[in-house]
């Protein structure tokens, strides 16, 4: 990734995702804490920065492509 979307991810996808409410996954989420070890949820978080900033572009890419659908 580039140090952009390092930097992306970190100044707003990430507390964006800190915010969001997990009840509906409390307990997949509970589990990774307490069964991964430290160099796993590293890991984790790196995997799951990938996918969170890949994610990002992709809604940006599809609403750039909605633009001309709406336009009609």
């Amino acid at each position: 990734m580039t140090d952009f979307m390092r930097w992306l991810y970190a100044n707003y996808i990430k507390p964006q995702l800190d915010q969001e409410d997990i009840s509906a996954y409390e307990t997949s989420v509970s589990l990774m804490d307490t069964c991964l070890d430290e160099n796993l949820k590293i890991q984790h978080n790196r995997v799951l920065e990938f996918y969170a900033s890949h994610a990002f572009l992709l809604g940006l890419r599809t609403g750039a492509g909605l633009k001309e659908a709406v336009r009609q």
